[in-house]
């Protein structure tokens, strides 16, 4: 069996995982600290779209698995075979919740490697807006990302 390369980033929010979970499924939370705009929450076998602020596409993401307060997985490859993105939600104590996210499977190649590092770093900056979003209220990527758009 080939081996593959899997970027893989985690967290503890100190929010109960119900508030976690619905931040990450709804666009109109997820827009306070990750999309500009979503056209609908993340269920499984639906497909829907993500705008993101830095860029002018719109990107297909596929609901693949969704179990309320615990499991949400979803495709973002655009066809990619294979590619896959897990969050793990896990209650810890002080009403706090633990988000463990993989998003799989890269070959092991120059280009991989690659992908496999910026997901990573993408999947932990997802993380630090979320707490920061679901803690304090504070949208972090507002004016982070502006030197990615494209200038006329």
């Amino acid at each position: 069996m080939e081996k593959m390369l899997s970027a893989k980033a985690s967290i503890q929010i100190q929010k109960p995982i119900e508030q976690v979970f619905e931040a990450i499924i709804n666009p109109m939370q997820m827009n306070h600290y990750f999309i500009e705009h979503g056209s609908g929450p993340l269920e499984t076998d639906i497909t829907i779209q993500w705008k993101f602020p830095e860029f002018d596409e719109q990107f297909p993401v596929t609901g693949k698995q969704i179990r309320r307060n615990e499991y949400i997985s979803f495709d973002w490859s655009g066809g990619s075979e294979g590619m896959l993105v897990e969050i793990h939600l896990e209650t810890y104590p002080n009403n706090s919740t633990v988000v463990r996210i993989t998003e799989q499977q890269m070959p092991v190649s120059e280009s991989g490697i690659q992908q496999a590092i910026g997901q990573t770093e993408g999947w932990a900056n997802f993380l630090a807006c979320l707490k920061a979003y679901l803690e304090y209220g504070i949208n972090l990527r507002t004016g982070a990302f502006d030197f990615m758009k494209k200038t006329s």
